[in-house]
């Protein structure tokens, strides 16, 4: 028998700076690669700066629960980007329960951010402030309004 599938609701993202947006994604991108291959490298010695590790961890969880969600924003932004669009606004549906998910990534990636700080491992540096606050102020967007608050366009956020 599968799990009942969870009502969705719908998450308004208004003003996304595009060009924002595709800088963060590139700096989380490198940060994966470099996180992925330090992960596999100490994988057999626990303990051993598991931040990696468990962000890795983390990113595959999100993957496997939430991956088929929202294609198509994620489509919709790429392509903005691609086209030089500024500014977009998207409507994201996923499950009330998301926001323990987007918690739980908000801290992973601070505590990423600390370890890139603390610069004993890695090439990637720590998330430059500008695309720190978009990433909190996109992830805040599904905690907020998945507790019921109304949504914060971009411009807006006080970050």
């Amino acid at each position: 028998m599968s799990a009942p599938v969870p009502e969705l609701v719908a998450v308004p993202v208004l003003r996304i700076p595009v060009p924002i947006w595709a800088r963060t994604q590139e700096h989380i991108d490198e940060l994966l690669r470099e996180f992925t291959l330090i992960a596999a490298q100490l994988r057999d010695r626990p303990g051993a700066a598991d931040v990696p590790v468990r962000l890795i961890q983390l990113v595959k969880e999100l993957t496997d629960d939430y991956g088929d969600l929202n294609t198509d924003q994620e489509d919709r932004l790429a392509k903005a980007a691609e086209a030089g669009i500024t500014e977009i606004d998207l409507i994201y549906q996923v499950p009330r329960e998301a926001v323990v998910a987007c918690r739980r990534l908000q801290e992973m990636l601070d505590e990423a951010d600390a370890y890139c700080l603390d610069g004993a491992h890695l090439l990637t540096l720590a998330t430059p402030m500008e695309l720190n606050r978009f990433r909190r102020w996109f992830l805040e967007e599904f905690i907020r309004q998945l507790e019921g608050a109304a949504p914060t366009p971009w411009p807006d956020y006080p970050g």
